[in-house]
Parts: structure tokens; sequence; C-alpha cells
């Protein structure tokens, strides 16, 4: 039973990169403009922005799950769901706020392939200040060319 757990805990997580690509893409860069936009066009003065609104907005179908899955027997399955969802919601933290952009100065710099994809990915995306015109919507899986871009510019500097 503790498989069947663990695969729906990461099939979740899993499922959640392509939730967080289409909520970024068509929400945050939809109607849900208002709250985002203060991410692209950042105020110096401010450590908070509009836009950590999303965590809480994100972060309450996890504890939904959790709630109901933990006291509701009959859908104890949704418990694993809203693991997954918040172990996602925990790694795009890391990545997203510290790592990237270093919300937090824990995370610096990396010779990771991986994790310099995902930076110059980022950066891209960053790169738009409007809401039209974006690339580059997913968080933990971006698009193939970065990652060789990583993995080349990696064994130049080996």
């Amino acid at each position: 039973m503790w498989m069947y757990n663990a695969l729906i805990i990461l099939a979740t997580f899993v499922g959640m990169e392509g939730v967080a690509w289409c909520a970024h893409k068509f929400l945050m860069h939809g109607f849900l403009w208002n709250l985002h936009e203060d991410h692209h066009k950042k105020n110096p003065t401010s450590f908070f922005e509009k836009n950590d609104y999303f965590f809480v907005i994100f972060a309450a179908p996890g504890i939904a799950c959790l709630a109901i899955g933990t006291f509701y027997e009959p859908l104890h399955w949704l418990m694993f769901i809203g693991t997954g969802i918040t172990i996602y919601g925990f790694a795009y933290f890391m990545v997203h706020d510290i790592f990237i952009h270093q919300r937090f100065k824990i995370l610096r710099n990396s010779d990771s392939f991986y994790f310099r994809a995902i930076r110059r990915a980022h950066k891209m995306h960053h790169k738009h200040l409007d809401k039209e015109e974006g690339e580059c919507f997913g968080m933990l899986w971006v698009p193939l060319k970065y990652f060789i871009e990583a993995l080349k510019r990696n064994k130049i500097h080996a």
C-alpha cells in the first residue's frame, strides 16, 4: 500500500509542473497579471510583492487535500495528493525564490548544469516586462535548449 501512496505523491509532484506552467502562462500572464506584474517590474524598496499572494492561492488546494484526506476516510488518497502538492510548493520556493531570485541569501551559485539551465531559462522569462510575448513558463523543467547550453558550458569550464 505504501508504494501506491508514494506513486500518488510522485505523480502529483510531476503533474504539478504542468499545473504551474499553465497557471503561470494563462493566469499569471492573463487576467491575474495585476498580481504578477510586480514580479517582472520589481520595486527595489519592498521585500514583498503582490505576486507573493500566489503562494497562498496555490497552497490552498494542497491544504484542502491534506485536511480532507486526513479527516475523511473514504478520501484518504487525497492526503497523498496534498503531500505531492506541498512538496512541489516547497521545491518551487527553494528553486524560484531562494536559488533564482535570491530573496534569502542561502543558495547563490551552482555548477550543476540543471540549475544553470533553470536559472538561464528564468532569466529569459524575465527579459519580458509585460504580460505578452513571454517564454519559459515552467520552473523545474525548462526547454531542452537550456539544458544543452548548460551542458556545453559545463564541459568548457571542466
